[in-house]
């Protein structure tokens, strides 16, 4: 639909950015903290690009004011970041490491000091290393109360000030990765336990939520969920089920639970018929049913646009573009449900993401009508290989057009009846992208480091910066012309 005039952003929209701990902090084992599955993981031979690890990071950890001092700068109205639970728990349970509670305490003060809403994300991906060395991490129901354990002592330490909490990041990513491509740790392919694991940590999820009620009951917690719409290639029926198939197997499956705590059903037959469906023991379903999140966390990239694929000869899975080759990713897909297809009418990035704004609208849109639920736009942001000029400069305007696209389409949205609390780019500043290294950068602030070594860290406006902070000041679009 089409509006005569768009309705501004809420007087509270908290316009924000975000960062993992992992990919930022450093210090890895600083103060402390014990190794997560990441350290240990990045450290063998050829699962990162250029062998790229988080030791260093951009050193967050011993930089955290500077790097508060330049949002602040900037106006920024929220920061989301992620707790590194081995900061914490060094063994994952067990004795609690003060020092790494102490440095949260400080941040969030900071943060706070300057006018910054602290939004909190208790997992973004780095288990303890010793939960995985103990029990397999999330393939064991051990994790369920290691995890409420974990984030309780969170709420009861930092939830007098900090009201808005994220549980998992993004968990459709850390199991499909980890145990159906293998590139993620555990490094495993093997489809029935990413199903299990992934059960597991719904009921964690879940378990969590219920203890969130009673611990900051003034407070909101929910996920975070990387949704990318799914389009059918043409009005083709078969094309037109794929893409339903896609949406159901690769989005419903995980914002059914989070909300109703229901699988749904055309995905379990599929599972149950393939001999893939978890397992479901007393008292799972009555968990999941009453934990309903306080709202949708929304990280959007890119859609995914699908075809039909036969289940005789169809494609199957495909090697993902780390290296930032354009053009270098192949279609997938899952023979006899669907097969991704590019998008005629969308551009893509070096990474061979697509780029679609209106893929926002959608969704949020999307998860609105299914879910009657807010939501917070957790991530949201370019990845592209930024330059630094002579005088530290850095003229991303590709970044600036990406996200200026994208916010028109969030005011869209709320023009359509959609209530969205805020929107957090992805990243603040430059940091580690997982399998991508240092040459992928997302940030508002260039980083001086690249894979071969951290140089000298300095912290360096681009021209994204200066642009979202005029934003922030007019509560929307400005003009740039």
């Amino acid at each position: 639909m089409e509006h005569k005039k768009l309705t501004p952003f809420p007087k509270d929209f908290l316009w924000g950015s975000a960062s993992a701990a992992y990919q930022i902090e450093g210090a890895w084992d600083q103060d402390g903290k014990g190794p997560s599955v990441w350290d240990v993981y990045t450290k063998l031979e050829g699962t990162t690009y250029k062998d790229t690890n988080g030791d260093v990071a951009v050193d967050h950890y011993n930089r955290y004011k500077e790097d508060v001092a330049l949002m602040a700068e900037m106006g920024l109205k929220a920061y989301r970041f992620s707790i590194a639970w081995s900061r914490i728990l060094p063994e994952g349970r067990g004795e609690v490491n003060e020092a790494g509670l102490q440095f949260y305490d400080d941040l969030i003060d900071e943060l706070i000091k300057h006018d910054i809403t602290p939004l909190v994300t208790v997992y973004h991906w780095d288990v303890p290393q010793a939960l995985m060395d103990a029990y397999g991490a999330w393939e064991s129901r051990e994790i369920i109360d290691d995890f409420d354990t974990y984030c309780s002592i969170l709420f009861e330490r930092y939830g007098d000030r900090v009201k808005y909490w994220i549980t998992l990041n993004e968990q459709n990513i850390f199991v499909g990765l980890g145990y159906r491509d293998a590139i993620h740790p555990p490094g495993v392919k093997d489809l029935k336990r990413m199903y299990q694991a992934n059960h597991i940590a719904n009921l964690a999820n879940a378990r969590v939520i219920q203890s969130f009620r009673k611990l900051v009951p003034d407070g909101k917690v929910g996920p975070s969920f990387a949704y990318g719409p799914a389009y059918p290639f043409d009005s083709n029926p078969d094309n037109v089920i794929a893409a339903e198939n896609a949406e159901e197997m690769n989005s419903h499956w995980w914002m059914d639970i989070y909300v109703w705590g229901t699988y749904p059903k055309s995905a379990w037959n599929y599972l149950e018929k393939n001999g893939l469906a978890p397992i479901i023991e007393a008292g799972d379903m009555d968990l999941l049913a009453n934990a309903k999140p306080d709202f949708m966390g929304l990280n959007y990239y890119q859609t995914g646009t699908f075809e039909h694929n036969p289940l005789e000869g169809g494609v199957g899975a495909a090697k993902m573009n780390t290296s930032g080759k354009k053009g270098t990713s192949k279609d997938s897909g899952l023979p006899g449900v669907y097969k991704t297809v590019k998008n005629p009418y969308l551009e893509t990035t070096d990474w061979d993401w697509t780029i679609d704004p209106k893929g926002l609208r959608i969704a949020l849109r999307r998860i609105a009508n299914r879910y009657q639920l807010p939501v917070l736009i957790t991530e949201n942001g370019l990845g592209a290989f930024d330059t630094l000029e002579e005088g530290d400069v850095v003229n991303d305007d590709y970044r600036i057009d990406f996200l200026e696209s994208h916010v028109k389409e969030i005011q869209n949205a709320i023009s359509d009846g959609v209530e969205v609390m805020g929107y957090c780019t992805w990243s603040y500043t430059d940091l580690l992208s997982w399998l991508n290294g240092y040459q992928k950068r997302y940030g508002f602030v260039y980083v001086n480091r690249d894979e071969d070594g951290p140089k000298d860290l300095r912290r360096i406006k681009k021209k994204s910066f200066y642009w979202y902070k005029d934003v922030i000041e007019a509560n929307g679009l400005v003009d740039r012309n």
